[in-house]
């Protein structure tokens, strides 16, 4: 397995990458098979055609939505304050 951070912004980290990768170990990386890495772009601007997912690139890129982590909660347990009428 190869791994490759999400700051490259390339096709295998773009939710619009079809190809087989998964999250990868460590925060912000993706995981695939260097043997396996081509897929379909999936409604962008190079729909409908193959791509190598670590190396080709487009400025349509969209982080893969299984990368993306939920904003922190707040520590702050209070509720809102009141405005006054």
């Amino acid at each position: 397995m190869a791994s490759q951070s999400v700051e490259r912004r390339r096709c295998l980290s773009c939710n619009r990458w079809g190809g087989e990768r998964r999250p990868g170990q460590e925060a912000d990386t993706v995981d695939y098979d260097e043997d396996n890495d081509r897929g379909l772009c999936q409604d962008g601007p190079w729909h409908n055609t193959l791509r190598r997912g670590p190396r080709n690139a487009c400025g349509q890129w969209i982080i893969w939505a299984a990368l993306v982590r939920p904003a922190p909660a707040s520590d702050d347990p209070s509720p809102p304050a009141a405005s006054a009428p």
